[in-house]
């Protein structure tokens, strides 16, 4: 963005009159403050997605691979296990960022030490873990207590660490294996959906979200963000074409609904939100996920703006 954040609000704001006035009223908008508020919820929100990708863009020191290092990163170590050609990995690495979540105080810290085995020997990476799904629950098992104290991030808060838990990260590790391996590898599996559905990104994005029901603890929020990070990173060829309201986004269907229709209780169905979102979008051209999750958060405080962090 090469514009002020100022200007850049306006912008929006200009966008946003343009579509109440000639594509589809927006009775949620009912005063200037309501405008402003949106209009910074959406720099927010494009800003977030952008800095993503200047990760991808970016060059990385190979430290931010090792997680022995306080430099570790998974993102950005995914980033550069992708360029180097280790396309599992990458994936692998996306998905722990997203299930462990970077915290506000702890940042990569949970992330970093699960993945390289609190110190080693060895590492939680892509082969160990795929040729041995079930070797690390008795592994979490045996470092619960010196894993206490790490925290999973804001949007990963009712996560579990707890080995014998059914719903727990053992669990969810050995889920997001059986997932991926019928197709052999991450790369087989989307020459495999190419197949089905075909090369356009909305679609192969669909196929994933919904067959991703057979990993646990991701519902829409999880797998939502694991997709979307994959595609803004450049590991796979796919982008959201939808919001995905149907499937439990209770702050981004609120938000929806008050743009909408006045009130964020307000009797208009995911499907037909979905539909006017994407008409939406074609004119303020963000992407649904900045759509969706500023809508999100402009809902709770829709006069007033409140910076989140996401």
């Amino acid at each position: 963005m090469s514009n002020s954040k100022d200007e850049i609000v306006e912008i929006f704001k200009k966008k946003l009159h343009e579509v109440d006035f000639n594509i589809i009223k927006l009775p949620g908008l009912s005063s200037d403050s309501h405008f402003d508020c949106l209009s910074r919820q959406l720099f927010d929100s494009r800003r977030r997605i952008d800095y993503v990708f200047h990760i991808r863009d970016a060059k990385h020191v190979a430290a931010r691979m090792e997680p022995i290092s306080d430099l570790f990163d998974p993102l950005k170590a995914a980033v550069l296990n992708s360029r180097a050609g280790k396309i599992d990995e990458a994936y692998w690495l996306v998905f722990i960022a997203i299930h462990f979540g970077k915290h506000s105080k702890n940042g990569w810290d949970l992330a970093r030490n699960i993945y390289g085995k609190l110190g080693g020997p060895g590492r939680w990476d892509w082969d160990t873990i795929v040729k041995d799904p079930t070797g690390f629950r008795p592994w979490l098992e045996a470092n619960e207590q010196n894993l206490k104290g790490h925290r999973f991030s804001n949007h990963r808060k009712y996560e579990s660490l707890q080995a014998a838990s059914a719903e727990g990260t053992a669990a969810v590790f050995e889920s997001y294996v059986r997932w991926v391996r019928p197709f052999g590898n991450h790369q087989n599996m989307i020459r495999e959906i190419h197949q089905k559905v075909g090369q356009n990104p909305h679609s192969v994005f669909d196929f994933l979200y919904r067959s991703m029901d057979d990993v646990r603890r991701f519902g829409r929020l999880g797998r939502f963000d694991f997709l979307t990070m994959l595609g803004k990173l450049g590991i796979a060829p796919i982008e959201p074409g939808s919001a995905y309201l149907w499937h439990n986004a209770t702050g981004p269907k609120k938000g929806a609904r008050l743009l909408l229709g006045g009130s964020s209780d307000a009797k208009i169905g995911p499907k037909a939100l979905d539909e006017k979102l994407v008409l939406i979008d074609g004119a303020l051209k963000v992407g649904m996920q900045a759509l969706e999750d500023s809508l999100c958060n402009w809902q709770k405080n829709p006069t007033h703006y409140e910076y989140f962090r996401g």
